[in-house]
């Protein structure tokens, strides 16, 4: 054997090499990209759906896979339920064609983190005097015969 031989073998070996060690190195430091998203609440320890799923008691944190318009629910009693719709928008590193490289070649992870505070209102009661005269009203209504629509 020549040493151009050996030469151009040792190169073809140092290259299939190089190549394998390549995508060993792409698959264990493959990228990845988590996503949370967390409803904050004052005062805390509202019950929090977000598209009618519930997901816990503020302060609430969830992952998330899509990006697009949420709506989000929040309930506590003696406040007023809230309903709030939001759209999400994707970072410049989840747009379309980017998004490849970001979650499957990007060597670590990326994080985008979601707070959506919320600020709960007192619910407003009616007063006892107004009630009643509503009730008589809709009583003396039905015995009159005459049928009206709920406010």
């Amino acid at each position: 054997m020549t040493a151009d031989t050996n030469l151009s073998r040792y190169r073809h070996w140092l290259c299939k090499n190089l190549i394998w060690a390549a995508c060993v190195v792409v698959v264990v430091c493959a990228g990845c990209v988590r996503r949370r998203m967390t409803v904050r609440t004052s005062p805390p320890g509202a019950t929090v759906s977000i598209d009618n799923q519930m997901i816990g008691t503020s302060p609430a944190a969830t992952s998330f896979v899509h990006y697009g318009t949420r709506e989000f629910r929040i309930e506590k009693d003696g406040y007023r339920t809230e309903v709030i719709r939001r759209k999400i928008k994707p970072p410049w590193y989840e747009w379309p064609g980017i998004d490849f490289f970001s979650e499957t070649l990007w060597p670590g992870e990326l994080r985008d983190e979601r707070i959506i505070d919320v600020q709960l209102a007192p619910k407003e009661l009616e007063p006892a005097e107004d009630l009643m005269n509503r009730a008589d009203t809709l009583r003396n209504q039905s015995k009159a015969g005459i049928i009206t629509a709920p406010p």
